[in-house]
């Protein structure tokens, strides 16, 4: 048994040693660490996948590697394959079928390379990516179908690139996609009407910071709406986006910074809502859309306050533009209520209003104080109610045993008379017989049943006759005229 027992633990050590040693696909390939479903030839000095790998494999990284081109069929055994991370290597090409079997892979990384650009045959083969990386390139094209086929394509991170175009058009049939990056490149122009066309949702998060972009109105409008609605795109970068006044390099403008040079940009491109919500503290830009000549018109707003605002704006808490756009630096509470904008043609003696509802909301901190002063009356109201029924259902009120009456004896002519009397002191009708209570029970059972008025009476009785005693509340008299305290009978006995 010792030997057997001796055996076993050689196998298991065996087998923990195998699986804590690192992979080795090939005896001429540097080493790979292998983890379960994982693994890593990160910064092996790699030209190319290695050439025997698990099929068990999920996720492989590969990166730091100087791996130049992606050969067709390069992981086709791995068909288990969901996550493939190739950045920082020295990728300029991928051919036909690089992805071939790996139809399940889902995240791709292609960061740090030296790809050039994005051809349509680079991601046939996996319809279920979700997460594509292809930042920090060299990428000056992208073709108008490289995203087709990918229904699924939730992210792609395309900045830091050379892209002067993108084909914005193309995004229209990725339903699911949520987050583009094109920052850091260097688009000069934008096609808003393709842009304005995609979804609310990929607008929220379509990032256009840091381009070499023209200065123009339409462009500023759009940013400006975007900004207005609160998209993470522009609050969250809204020091790096610039524009070239006259396309000039140097002439750069942190337009939202400085936005003076599109003072006298015309708005009425902008959708003003009827109704809009900003959350204390936050920044409001409300437009005054008018259909009116912009040659001679002059704008004016009134606040809920009944507080007349033109041009510069009033005290600091209000900025109003010259184009007739009203900017609420710090919403405060007091600030919610009906703003009516006139626009006047001084000209043709024309004007028009315009009317926007505007809403303060709280803070979350300030939400939180009237939430807990309700929960707790809610729970105060609770406990009272639940004190109350414990008070009336679960309060012990137990009835000690009534003592059990003895068998009666034969009165003495005496006994009759004097029990006669009692009895007609404690009960307020004259007895049916002239037979009163021979027993000490009987006199018991009568005591238990009176009224207060008769109690009170039987304990002002001082005077009791040679038979059986009379219970009182905390007194009793018995044949001996001595008083004797003992216990009280209860109310609810009835013998």
């Amino acid at each position: 048994m010792q030997g057997v027992e001796a055996s076993w633990r050689s196998v298991v050590l065996l087998l923990l040693g195998l699986k804590a040693s690192p992979c080795r696909p090939q005896d001429s390939l540097p080493e790979c660490i292998c983890a379960s479903d994982i693994l890593s030839c990160t910064d092996a000095n790699l030209t190319g996948p290695p050439s025997e790998m698990p099929v068990s494999t999920v996720t492989l990284d590969l990166s730091h590697n100087r791996l130049q081109q992606l050969e067709g069929g390069g992981f086709e055994e791995l068909y288990r394959l969901e996550t493939l991370r190739l950045s920082h290597n020295q990728v300029s090409a991928v051919h036909p079928g690089a992805f071939r079997n790996t139809s399940r892979l889902r995240h791709l990384d292609l960061s740090s390379n030296q790809l050039r650009a994005l051809e349509h045959h680079f991601f046939l083969d996996v319809p279920m990516l979700e997460e594509l990386l292809l930042f920090d390139n060299r990428i000056v094209r992208v073709e108008s179908r490289a995203f087709a086929g990918l229904g699924g394509l939730k992210k792609v991170y395309l900045s830091h690139n050379l892209l002067t175009d993108f084909p914005f058009f193309s995004l229209h049939s990725q339903p699911h996609l949520s987050t583009f990056d094109l920052s850091s490149n260097r688009l000069n122009r934008l096609p808003l009407q393709d842009i304005a066309d995609l979804p609310t949702a990929l607008q929220r998060n379509l990032y256009l910071h840091n381009n070499s972009l023209v200065c123009e109105c339409a462009m500023f409008s759009l940013f400006r709406v975007w900004e207005q609605q609160g998209f993470p795109s522009m609050t969250d970068f809204r020091k790096d986006h610039v524009c070239l006044v006259f396309a000039i390099p140097r002439g750069t403008v942190r337009f939202f910074q400085h936005d003076r040079y599109f003072e006298k940009c015309d708005v009425t491109s902008i959708q003003q809502e009827g109704n809009v919500s900003v959350t204390t503290g936050g920044r409001l830009l409300l437009h005054c859309v008018t259909s009116l000549a912009r040659r001679q018109l002059t704008f004016h707003w009134v606040s809920p306050r009944q507080e007349y605002v033109v041009p510069p704006g009033n005290n600091g808490t209000m900025r109003m533009f010259p184009n007739g756009s009203l900017e609420i630096s710090k919403a405060r509470s007091n600030d919610s209520g009906l703003y009516w904008c006139l626009s006047l043609d001084s000209e043709q003696r024309r004007n028009e209003s315009h009317e926007v509802n505007v809403t303060v909301l709280p803070l979350q901190d300030d939400l939180s104080e009237p939430f807990n002063t309700g929960f707790t009356t809610l729970l105060g109201c609770v406990v009272s109610l639940v004190v109350v029924l414990m008070y009336l259902y679960l309060t012990p009120c137990r009835c000690p045993a009534c003592l059990k009456t003895p068998s009666p004896v034969t009165a003495t002519p005496n006994e009759v008379l004097i029990g006669s009397a009692q009895s007609s002191i404690l009960t307020p009708t004259p007895p049916t017989t002239t037979e009163g209570p021979g027993t000490q029970g009987q006199y018991q059972q009568q005591a238990c049943g009176v009224s207060g008025a008769n109690q009170r009476a039987a304990e002002r009785q001082t005077e009791g006759g040679d038979g059986g005693g009379i219970w009182v509340p905390g007194y009793c008299r018995g044949p001996s005229s001595k008083p004797r305290t003992g216990p009280t009978p209860p109310p609810c006995c009835r013998s």
